[in-house]
């Protein structure tokens, strides 16, 4: 088992259409490593040039946002999913 990473619209172009990809368990950090391996063109809308994670992309674990937990360094297991949200703003 592994876990289940939740890819938003305007990403899966980046990762051959697909909605869900599942790497193996560790923390947010390693799962994003894994991801960016199979699929390079992620990194720059999931990373900014300095290697932080972008302001405007939301990241929860089992419908956690891992600021509140440990942030890239929280930990998931078998059968965790992941979710990918970026921010989306409007106004009148």
């Amino acid at each position: 088992m592994a876990v289940t990473i939740r890819i938003p619209v305007l990403l899966r172009p980046l990762v051959d259409g697909k909605s869900e990809v599942s790497v193996e368990s560790g923390s947010v950090s390693d799962i994003f490593a894994r991801l960016i391996a199979e699929y390079p063109g992620v990194k720059d809308r999931l990373y900014d040039e300095n290697g932080n994670l972008r302001r405007f992309i939301n990241i929860y674990v089992n419908g956690e946002d891992i600021r509140f937990l440990s942030g890239e360094a929280t930990q998931l297991k078998d059968g965790d999913e992941l979710a990918i949200v970026p921010a989306i703003a409007g106004g009148i």
